[in-house]
């Protein structure tokens, strides 16, 4: 039996698969609908489609390898057409949540890195705002304990509250990025205030980066059992 949730996503990496054309660079997102979106571009990459991928983790480059896209670095190519990645929440305004799986700073360097990023989603992740899925935050390994606290600290400043977690992997210990870093979690439930909160965590000398996407995302495809829904502007 087809999983519901699962077909949404696929129909929503459909409907993104439509913005590519040949010769194109493309920034390849990380997650189960960003996946599905990638199967698919290899099916097209199989057909003749000539595109080239910047992958946002090592289980996305390794998952467009074994479909023989073609990729490269942003060192190689610094600027890319169209980025299509999920999120793990998104509101009205177009601000995300990101980084369930991760890979939130190889995913903000290469949505900032592109013209367009366009998200693909199922309607789950939508909320009126955002702090429902825990925030993540990637923090240096030096001093984390100190850099869990200034967390904390800029939270309460910014009107949230909630524990504040190093995330571990199945086997019990600390997992580590693709760069190299822990990841906080922030089960705040509720962010008033996104904007303030990022600049808030920007300010923290041990914060590498963080899963609030603001002005990144030029549109949103949602798709669930009724269709498929575009928020924002495509072009």
């Amino acid at each position: 039996m087809i999983d519901p949730a699962d077909a949404a996503k696929r129909l929503a990496a459909a409907r993104a698969l439509e913005l590519v054309h040949s010769g194109m660079r493309l920034g390849l997102g990380t997650g189960s609908t960003a996946a599905h979106f990638v199967a698919l571009l290899g099916e097209r990459v199989a057909q003749g489609l000539k595109i080239v991928g910047v992958p946002t983790s090592e289980q996305t480059r390794a998952q467009a390898e074994r479909l023989n896209i073609p990729l490269s670095t942003l060192d190689e190519i610094p600027e890319l057409d169209l980025t299509i990645d999920g999120a793990d929440e998104f509101d009205p305004s177009l601000r995300l949540i990101k980084g369930g799986g991760a890979a939130l700073l190889r995913e903000k360097i290469v949505a900032a890195a592109s013209l367009r990023m366009v998200v693909v989603t199922d309607r789950s992740k939508q909320v009126a705002t955002l702090g429902r899925y825990p925030l993540p935050v990637e923090v240096d390994r030096f001093g984390l304990e100190s850099t869990r606290r200034h967390v904390l600290r800029v939270a309460d400043e910014t009107g949230c509250s909630g524990a504040v977690s190093v995330r571990l992997d199945e086997k019990g210990h600390v997992l580590v990025t693709d760069g190299g870093h822990p990841i906080l979690d922030c089960a705040f439930g509720s962010i008033p205030d996104p904007e303030a909160l990022a600049r808030g965590l920007n300010a923290i000398p041990g914060v590498v980066e963080h899963g609030l996407f603001i002005g990144l995302a030029k549109a949103i495809i949602v798709a669930d059992a009724d269709g498929v829904e575009v928020i924002g502007d495509l072009a």
